[in-house]
């Protein structure tokens, strides 16, 4: 079989343990969104001023109609990673010897440190049983919001005045 089966990105981290690789926040903003408007929320701006529901509405629209449009179907941002591994002839950064050091790929060791661990088994199974085993994973419910929700999730408090 060949890698065009697995949802990974080449930069390292495995999509189909991403929330917005997998569809999870597509799905989660479509449900609120579906939950708010049967609720009629739109009352909350009269009521708490620093809350715009409108804004909030729209929010939820962007989020339920989009989907990450995948690196390796071209699609996300402008990425050196992709460029780089294209002319080194590499299906993934994590195939390059110069990965632990690469200037490209400082921002995934930094946000998602497992990419090492990632590498390192790469280095041991090789690339294709490693997605193997990413798949089996995110069959198995492993996703990337444990690491991320420790470091990205605050606590916002809203005034609660009403006007």
């Amino acid at each position: 079989m060949g890698l065009e089966q697995y949802d990974y990105g080449i930069c390292g981290v495995y999509c189909g343990q991403c929330p917005n690789g997998n569809g999870r926040v597509k799905f989660a903003a479509g449900e609120l969104k579906r939950l708010v408007d049967t609720t009629r929320y739109d009352w909350m701006e009269n009521v708490v001023k620093s809350f715009r529901f409108s804004e909030f509405r729209k929010g939820l629209e962007w989020f339920a109609a989009a989907q990450c449009p995948k690196c390796l179907a071209g699609g996300g941002a402008p990425c050196e990673n992709r460029k780089c591994a294209g002319n080194r002839n590499l299906e993934s950064c994590l195939l390059c010897g110069e990965y632990l050091k690469c200037e490209n790929t400082t921002y995934m060791r930094d946000v998602y440190p497992f990419v090492v661990d990632n590498y390192e088994r790469v280095k041991q199974v090789g690339l294709e049983k490693h997605l193997e085993e990413e798949e089996d994973r995110a069959r198995a419910g492993v996703d990337l919001m444990g690491h991320l929700e420790r470091r990205y999730c605050k606590i916002i408090e809203l005034s609660e005045e009403a006007e």
